[in-house]
């Protein structure tokens, strides 16, 4: 509840709205859902030296859209440290290496850079799989 229960980190996420505990119960019976039907969906990422979860990523297919999408949630105090470049790539590369995704998009608002870096980065290309970047309904930027 952490990440997904705070109204700031949940700005740039889904409806902009933080989460309920009813509502973050549903999001773990839709990831089990996901991994059940696809192989795939939202990971927790854990601190390695502490073990606290510091935030999520992972590939879903938002409202039934064909394209996997990589989403990424982080509490605040993690926030700029080149942790969602990271967890984005590695989403990316899982995607193609373990399930044969040949494309990957992200919805980014249009002003936030530092999203836009985060999804840009030219590893996203990594085993063959491009990642396209969405803005609002119109492509912005396709590799």
């Amino acid at each position: 509840m952490r990440v997904y229960g705070d109204a700031e980190a949940m700005r740039w996420v889904g409806d902009g709205s933080p989460l309920t505990r009813e509502d973050a119960e549903r999001w773990l019976d839709v990831t089990a859902s996901n991994y059940a039907t696809r192989g795939y969906g939202m990971f927790a990422l854990e601190d390695l030296a502490t073990g606290e979860v510091v935030g999520f990523v992972g590939l879903v297919h938002p409202g039934g859209q064909v394209e996997a999408e990589v989403k990424y949630a982080f509490a605040r105090e993690h926030w700029g440290k080149g942790l969602a470049t990271e967890a984005v790539e590695g989403a990316v590369a899982y995607g193609a290496s373990e399930h044969g995704l040949t494309q990957v998009i992200a919805t980014v608002a249009t002003w936030r850079c530092s999203t836009r870096a985060s999804v840009s980065s030219s590893e996203l290309t990594a085993h063959g799989t491009p990642a396209s970047i969405i803005a609002g309904s119109t492509w912005a930027e396709s590799r």
